[in-house]
């Protein structure tokens, strides 16, 4: 399977945020803690330039506390602020802001000794379906800011307050026009970043079949109760249709339906909390 998939709106998107980006101090990346590195954008790096960046790995419920922790082991090493966050709930809300005031403490404290309290002001940036609306409506007390779980909900900007001295932008979301690496790309489309309209299910359910067998083979035993994996991910469709009774009308595997159950399986974290990247088995892409 090929999957490409940059609309029009998106390089909009693009200059957009090269104008507001002149606006704000600093810059909060969300990154979708399945798949941190398929979820750095190479194209907002021209676009933040030196700004400061605070990644938030966000849907922090879906992976182990100990993935979290490596991943963030390894943001901090290289030198980038970077925190963990269920951006469905509200108790994270104290922590984002404590890192945004840490992050900008510099700007913040040129303007108290010019007696200025300084209003900090953040980019929220990220692909689409990472959460970054969500995570905004968790700093507020009211939701104020379009959601969806799926990708291409918010389309301008969107400035909120969180507080008197905190000011964030909301951005669309916005993938990456070259998809030569297609392993990356399936983990985007497994995770809901790119839209389900434009990807082929069942060969997307094949790729990310292969990838999760050979990952986490113990976790699909243990979801569909089989003694053995088959050998392939077409045989192993077959068996998640024939478990979940999936069947054709002619009484065979409906591989079609197997296909969305298995992907919607992962999504709603029915196989386990499962990464697709593993911060101790890979470099940084930036």
């Amino acid at each position: 399977m090929h999957i490409h998939w940059f609309p029009g709106h998106m390089t909009k998107a693009i200059r957009m945020m090269q104008e507001e980006i002149k606006l704000v101090d600093s810059v909060i990346y969300v990154l979708d803690a399945r798949a941190p590195l398929a979820c750095v954008n190479e194209a907002f790096d021209e676009v933040i330039g030196k700004k400061p960046r605070l990644y938030v790995l966000n849907k922090a419920d879906t992976v182990s506390r100990d993935a979290l922790i490596e991943w963030v082991d390894l943001f901090r090493a290289r030198g980038d602020k970077c925190i963990y966050s269920n951006s469905i709930s509200k108790s994270d809300a104290g922590v984002i802001v404590k890192n945004l005031i840490e992050l900008n403490e510099d700007i913040i404290e040129r303007y108290r000794k010019k007696g200025v309290a300084k209003v900090v002001r953040a980019m929220v940036i990220g692909v689409p379906n990472t959460g970054k609306s969500t995570l905004i409506n968790s700093l507020l007390k009211e939701k104020r800011v379009a959601t969806g779980n799926r990708p291409g909900v918010t389309r301008g900007k969107q400035w909120v307050a969180i507080d008197p001295y905190i000011e964030l932008l909301d951005s669309p979301g916005v993938l990456y026009p070259d998809y030569r690496d297609q392993t990356r790309a399936m983990k985007l489309a497994l995770i809901g970043s790119i839209k389900d309209e434009v990807v082929d299910r069942y060969e997307l359910a094949l790729d990310a079949a292969a990838f999760l067998m050979r990952e986490y083979p113990d976790a699909l035993r243990t979801r569909y109760k089989l003694d053995e994996l088959p050998s392939d991910a077409a045989e192993f469709l077959d068996a998640v249709a024939l478990r979940r009774g999936i069947i054709s009308r002619g009484g065979e595997a409906d591989r079609e339906r197997a296909a969305n159950a298995f992907i919607n399986d992962y999504r709603k974290g029915y196989l386990g909390k499962i990464p697709l990247e593993k911060a101790g088995l890979r470099e940084s892409r930036e």
